[in-house]
């Protein structure tokens, strides 16, 4: 890697200002959304790379529904969601404590793109408070420790898509099975989680994203497949 290239790492935490406006000069939608990124001025690098490779991602597999995005923050994620397809209607954006600077973040996004405009919702909610619909496209970006398991069961009952990019996993909350003398505990608990979800119906794909942006870059994605019926034990 360059040092210039090193300079500006993906992964790095420093925010996005104006200033980095010119390192997106390409007329593609990554680099359109990143100068409104850095237009808005408060987001940090490593989360413009992340929501984009979380987003192509799923929506390589998953079109349409309104978009949940739960911990979403700023609701980049899901904005790079509708922009990627339009025939989403909307998406809802829920977290226990939005950022005042997600405004912002929206606003300068709708500049570019007219059509976000009234489409995406901020709710500053408990997870639990939110109804989700078998049409529905939920996705969260590293929801902290068991908070990804409970993202992975509301979507499941719902039986809508899911996609979360987990994070924090802690061994006294979460699930590694008796994969753990084997494995990294972390990737035994993301192991587990796979296994849950397909033991419900779902098709499980397993990504990753590039290990610049994050080394927690394992990407889970579950859809329904008619084929698969789910374990007696954990229909619902």
């Amino acid at each position: 890697m360059s040092a210039k290239a090193h300079a500006f790492a993906h992964g790095s935490k420093g925010r996005l200002t104006a200033r980095d406006g010119g390192r997106f000069a390409a007329r593609t939608l990554f680099d359109r959304i990143g100068r409104a990124v850095c237009e808005a001025g408060c987001l940090p690098r490593k989360e413009l790379y992340e929501a984009w490779e979380v987003a192509r991602r799923v929506r390589r597999l998953c079109r349409g529904g309104r978009v949940v995005d739960l911990a979403g923050g700023h609701g980049l994620l899901a904005q790079i969601m509708l922009l990627l397809d339009d025939t989403s209607p909307s998406a809802i954006v829920v977290d226990k404590k939005v950022p005042s600077s997600a405004t912002r973040l929206h606003d300068a996004l709708a500049r570019v793109w007219p059509r976000l405009a009234g489409r995406v919702t901020f709710l500053e909610s408990d997870f639990s408070d939110i109804d989700i619909a078998p049409t529905d496209v939920v996705v969260s970006s590293h929801a902290c420790g068991a908070l990804t398991d409970y993202v992975l069961d509301r979507a499941a009952d719902a039986r809508a898509v899911v996609a979360v990019l987990p994070c924090c996993h802690d061994t006294d909350s979460c699930d590694a099975g008796a994969l753990a003398g084997w494995v990294d505990a972390a990737l035994a608990i993301d192991v587990m989680r796979a296994v849950r979800l397909e033991q419900r119906g779902y098709r499980v794909r397993t990504q990753t994203i590039p290990a610049a942006i994050t080394p927690k870059n394992r990407l889970l994605i579950g859809t329904l497949d008619p084929k698969i019926r789910p374990a007696p034990s954990l229909a619902t």
